[in-house]
C-alpha cells in the first residue's frame, strides 16, 4: 500500500503543476488569473488575491526543491516578481487583499491571514534562490505583525486592520465566518509562516512566538475532551461557538507537531504527538464510507454539512500519514489510503484537470472556482508532496 500510494501522489503531484503552469498565466495583465471556473475558464477581470498568490509562489518554490524541475523554479520566479510588484504595500507594510486584474491596489486592508502566507511563501522562495531580497521581505512581513497584530495582554494574534494597521470593524476572513478578533485558522497559518521562517532565520525571539503559539494550541485552542479545534475567541480567549472543521483538525494535527519539531522543544514534541494522535481519532467522526471527510458539523443541532471540499480531504491524506507514523499499528494508513481513493474518484477533474471544490452529498459537483481567491494549488499539491516525502 505504501509504494502505490507513493507513486500515485507522485505522479499526482505532476498533473496538478502541469495544470496550473498550463491555464492560469494571465499572459497580457502579468501574474495568474484571478478566477477559472469548473471548465478552466479564466474570468479575466477577475480580482487577484494576495492568498492565492502567495500560495502559488510558495506551491511552485516548493515544487522545485522537491523535484528540481526547472519549469517550477521558472513558474515561482513569475509568482515572486508579480506578488513583489502588486501586493506588498511598501507605504505601510503588509500586503493588500486583493489587486484589480490590472494589478492595481482594490482591498487594501490588512488580513493577518493573507500576510502569514506571505512569510510562508517567501521563505520557501529564499530556500530554493538563495536571493537576499526575499528574506528581508518575510523578516519584514514578520516584524510588521508583531509591531500591529502581536497582543501583548492577552497573546496571540488580532485578525485584521485598515491598510494604516488602524482597527476594523469587520475583521472576517470570510462570509461565513464568525466577526471576532481572534481565530484558530490565522493562528494555525501564522504558526505555519513562522515556523517556515524559522528554518531561514533561526533568530530567538521568533522561536518563542512560535513555542507562544504552540502553548496557545495545547492551552486555549484545543479542546482536551474532544481533540477538535475550538474556531473562533474573544480578545481575551473566551471560546465563541461550538463549530466543528473537520480539516482543519487534522491540518492541525501535523502542522503543530512539525512546528515543534523544528524549533527542537522535546516536552512540546512529546505533547504534540500525543495531541496529534488524539486529533486524528477526532477527525475520524466526519468520515464518511467512501473515504471522504464531511466539512463541518454543528454539534448542537447535531448538523453536518453535506459537503466534501477538496482541501479537507488532502490534508487528511497528510493527517492521517503522520498519525500512521506515530503509530503504525493503527489503521491510519489505510485512512490516508481510503482519502486517495475519494479525491480520485471523486474529485478529480479528468475531462479538463485539476480537483472540484467539492462534491455535495449525492456526489453531485459543486459550481464553485477550479482556481479562485481561495482554490489554490498550495493543499493539495502540499499533500503530495508530503506523502511523497513521509512515504
Amino acid at each position: 500500500m505504501q509504494q502505490e500510494l507513493k507513486q500515485a501522489l507522485h505522479s499526482e503531484l505532476f498533473h496538478i503543476l502541469h495544470y496550473w503552469m498550463k491555464h492560469t498565466k494571465d499572459e497580457q495583465h502579468g501574474g495568474f488569473y484571478g478566477r477559472l471556473n469548473n471548465a478552466s475558464i479564466p474570468d479575466v477581470l477577475a480580482p487577484k488575491g494576495a492568498v492565492l498568490n502567495a500560495r502559488i509562489l510558495w506551491t511552485f518554490s516548493a515544487a522545485y526543491n522537491l523535484t528540481r524541475d526547472l519549469s517550477c523554479l521558472t513558474m515561482a520566479r513569475r509568482a515572486q516578481d508579480y506578488f513583489r510588484n502588486h501586493f506588498l504595500d511598501t507605504a505601510h507594510g503588509g500586503v493588500y487583499w486583493t489587486v484589480d486584474y490590472k494589478g492595481q491596489p482594490l482591498e487594501t486592508k490588512k488580513q493577518v491571514y493573507a500576510i502569514a502566507f506571505a512569510i510562508y511563501a517567501y521563505s520557501e522562495y529564499y530556500k530554493v534562490t538563495k536571493e537576499e531580497q526575499a528574506r528581508n521581505i518575510a523578516v519584514k512581513l514578520y516584524n510588521s505583525l508583531q509591531q500591529h497584530s502581536y497582543d501583548p495582554q492577552y497573546g496571540g494574534y488580532f485578525e485584521a486592520f485598515t491598510r494604516e494597521w488602524k482597527p476594523l470593524a469587520d475583521q472576517r476572513l470570510s462570509e461565513k465566518d464568525a466577526n471576532e478578533k481572534k481565530t484558530m485558522n490565522t493562528h494555525l497559518h501564522v504558526l505555519e509562516a513562522y515556523t517556515n521562517l524559522y528554518t531561514i532565520w533561526p533568530e530567538s525571539t521568533l522561536k518563542k512566538n512560535i513555542h507562544d503559539l504552540l502553548r496557545l494550541f495545547c492551552d486555549k485552542i484545543i479542546d482536551k475532551r474532544s481533540g477538535h479545534l475550538h474556531l473562533f475567541f474573544s480578545e481575551q480567549w473566551q471560546v465563541k461557538g461550538n463549530l466543528v472543521s473537520y480539516g482543519h483538525d487534522i491540518e492541525a494535527s501535523w502542522l503543530l507537531l512539525e512546528a515543534a519539531t523544528i524549533i527542537q522543544d522535546e516536552e512540546l514534541i512529546t505533547t504534540c504527538k500525543a495531541m496529534a494522535l488524539k486529533m486524528a481519532l477526532a477527525t475520524q467522526e466526519g468520515l464518511d464510507r467512501d473515504g471522504g471527510l464531511w466539512h463541518e458539523y454543528e454539534p448542537t443541532e447535531r448538523n453536518t454539512l453535506p459537503e466534501k471540499h477538496w482541501w479537507p480531504q488532502a490534508e487528511a491524506i497528510v493527517g492521517f500519514l503522520n498519525a500512521w507514523q506515530l503509530q503504525p499499528a493503527g489503521n491510519y494508513l489505510q485512512r490516508a489510503s481510503d482519502s486517495w481513493r475519494f479525491i480520485e474518484n471523486k474529485l478529480r477533474d479528468r475531462s479538463h484537470g485539476e480537483w472540484f471544490w467539492g462534491v455535495h452529498e449525492d456526489d453531485s459537483i459543486m459550481q464553485e472556482d477550479k482556481a479562485g481567491l481561495w482554490k489554490c494549488p498550495y493543499h493539495s499539491a502540499r499533500a503530495c508532496m508530503e506523502a511523497v516525502k513521509r512515504l
